[in-house]
């Protein structure tokens, strides 16, 4: 399979999002400028992992279908960040975590959408 936008997005992401997870346990609150809650760490690193299992399947369909439903749910954390819902109390997000939801969100669904058209 040549690399797809899809493919190639996530391959750069992924690990991203195990770095970050482990960096929130590593790097002190204090220093922090996004969450560092135990909780919001798993959750990335147990994404980053499956994001990069999507990948080493090399199936298309499934790493486009990572990236929408990645990008959905890091829409709904910049929603639910700011209207208070669900998990924020244990994730604890800030407004740089917020920013990046939405931009992260919107670039993986735009991706997931639209990367690997054909004609």
């Amino acid at each position: 399979m040549p690399t797809s936008p899809n493919r190639a997005l996530l391959t750069l992401f992924g690990p991203i999002l195990i770095v970050v997870g482990v960096l929130g346990f590593v790097v002190p609150a204090d220093a922090a400028l996004t969450s560092g809650a135990a909780p919001y760490n798993l959750f990335h690193i147990g994404f980053g992992v499956l994001g990069m299992v999507a990948v080493l399947s090399r199936r298309l369909p499934l790493i486009r279908g990572f990236n929408i439903g990645f990008g959905l749910i890091d829409l709904y954390q910049g929603v639910a960040s700011v209207l208070g819902w669900w998990p924020q109390e244990a994730f604890l997000w800030t407004r740089l975590d917020d920013g990046l939801h939405w931009g992260v969100g919107a670039l993986l669904v735009g991706v997931g959408v639209l990367g690997d058209r054909r004609g």
